[in-house]
């Protein structure tokens, strides 16, 4: 059973420990980013909403979300992309579903049909507007991932926004109306400008940046030479397996895709999607 598990938790209910959030950041100290709750709502923190995340380790965790940074002595802000290339993997978890729901919260904190001041749903995640009754969800942007190959070649690509160096496999939201398969064909089209055929489902990853759900895929070059799209895609080439450039992060869909097929024409055992 995982460290981390998500539930909703009643927040008039007093103990337990909190994490302290402000746009993928998270408060922290030296013994990291769980504090004990109630010390925490004595420090005249401008607290914007709070939300029972679930239990780690068994204990009962929350969330106070911010509506502001909060500078508190022997403590520093970390961001969530910190805790995915540094952090153990249960933490990620528990502060990858966190941002998540306070991203959510503090975006639907009035009704975008008439307005008024939306409230949590007790015993549910959800937020409530009592005015029109409109009832909304924490927020899934469903997306595809695709690693392009060509025999022992993988087509990689880099974004302005990537960390320098970085080469990463081709990703895009679907659309309304649209396939995720669909999705593949058009993206890979689009960004670089080549066909794609024989797509094989590879696995899916919840990407808190903020809400995405990733669908991985592993597609087939088809035909088209590399076009790259403009103010999308800075880079982009075939790269053999034996001579690849700097990679996503391990814990990423992304890598996983690579790392697969790489084990795959070297004969040697698949990795498995980190969870």
């Amino acid at each position: 059973m995982s460290v981390w598990q998500p539930s909703v938790l009643d927040a008039a209910q007093p103990g337990g420990w909190a994490v302290v959030h402000f746009k993928q950041h998270f408060l922290s100290d030296s013994n990291g980013v769980l504090f004990p709750r109630e010390w925490l709502k004595k420090q005249d923190l401008p607290i914007l909403a709070e939300h029972g995340l679930g239990h780690f380790a068994g204990d009962m965790v929350y969330l106070l979300e911010l509506g502001q940074t909060f500078d508190m002595p022997g403590c520093n802000w970390q961001s969530l992309r910190q805790f995915l290339l540094h952090g153990d993997a249960d933490t990620f978890r528990l502060l990858s579903y966190a941002t998540q729901i306070g991203t959510w919260a503090s975006h639907h904190r009035f009704c975008g049909s008439c307005g008024s001041a939306m409230q949590p749903v007790h015993g549910e995640r959800a937020m409530h507007c009592a005015q029109c009754e409109l009832r909304l969800y924490p927020r899934l942007s469903p997306s595809m991932i695709v690693l392009v190959t060509r025999g022992d070649e993988v087509l990689l690509a880099r974004s302005p926004r990537f960390v320098p160096g970085v080469y990463s496999t081709l990703a895009g939201f679907v659309e309304a109306g649209e396939s995720v398969e669909h999705c593949v064909v058009r993206e890979v089209r689009e960004e670089v400008g080549v066909e794609v055929h024989n797509l094989q489902y590879m696995g899916s990853q919840g990407w808190p940046f903020p809400h995405s759900l990733m669908l991985g895929f592993h597609a087939e070059y088809a035909s088209g030479d590399i076009v790259m799209q403009v103010d999308e895609i800075e880079d982009a080439g075939w790269f053999n397996v034996h001579d690849l450039p700097p990679l996503p992060a391990t814990r990423s869909i992304a890598r996983h895709l690579i790392d697969v097929y790489v084990a795959r024409r070297l004969g040697q055992p698949e990795p498995v999607l980190p969870s």
